[in-house]
């Protein structure tokens, strides 16, 4: 019974490492129940489908996700501070997974935005949803920074910390590319200059 109660989850965790590892299209349902130790015909008891198991994934990617990115950037700590180590824990991440794989596996919400940018418009609206909660959080800590002093006011808008989303990732993805993280170490000075450069120009704010 014990085990009857854990498949879910082990054709949940299953995907997660598959679709990070290989991506979404080289990835089907026979492969994911052998990993998970599930019979086929059971996994359309837990999911109707792999999309609806990959809307799952990302959804519990991301919760767990959540919890670090907002213990990180709140604290009594300048937001500028915070940001950095949003930054060293994300640089992080892939150092280790590098050290222990010996590949770059990159962003997992990332590597299927790339993939189905363009397909599978329930998974895309997923994805939207949590890199849009990502610059929210990144929002929350400029405003704080203009209070605390750490971040000038014109660089305090939704269009700045979608900005730095778009940096994180980016930098993440060329990793990727070259299979080494020896650039991430340029993520945080690069970020930096988002947030902390001279009085942005009229067309370069936004919300």
């Amino acid at each position: 019974m014990g085990r009857t109660s854990t498949a879910r989850d082990r054709l949940r965790d299953s995907a997660c490492e598959l679709l990070h590892t290989r991506g979404y299209a080289a990835v089907g349902v026979a492969e994911i129940c052998v990993r998970a130790d599930v019979r086929k015909g059971s996994f359309y008891h837990f999911f109707e489908s792999k999309q609806a198991l990959t809307i799952e994934v990302i959804d519990t990617h991301w919760q767990a996700q959540r919890t670090g990115w907002r213990e990180l950037l709140t604290g009594p700590e300048p937001a500028l501070e915070r940001l950095q180590r949003l930054i060293a824990w994300l640089v992080e991440t892939q150092r280790q997974g590098w050290q222990e794989t010996g590949r770059v596996d990159g962003c997992l919400l990332g590597n299927l935005a790339i993939e189905l940018s363009n397909q599978e418009a329930a998974v895309q609206q997923r994805l939207t949803a949590a890199f849009a909660e990502q610059a929210e959080l990144v929002h929350a800590a400029l405003a704080d920074g203009v209070r605390d002093g750490s971040i000038a006011p014109g660089y305090a808008d939704r269009a700045t910390a979608r900005a730095v989303v778009a940096q994180i990732e980016g930098a993440v993805l060329l990793a990727k590319l070259a299979g080494g993280v020896g650039s991430l170490d340029d993520l945080w000075p690069h970020v930096r200059r988002l947030v902390t450069a001279g009085p942005p120009t009229d067309e370069s704010t936004g919300n």
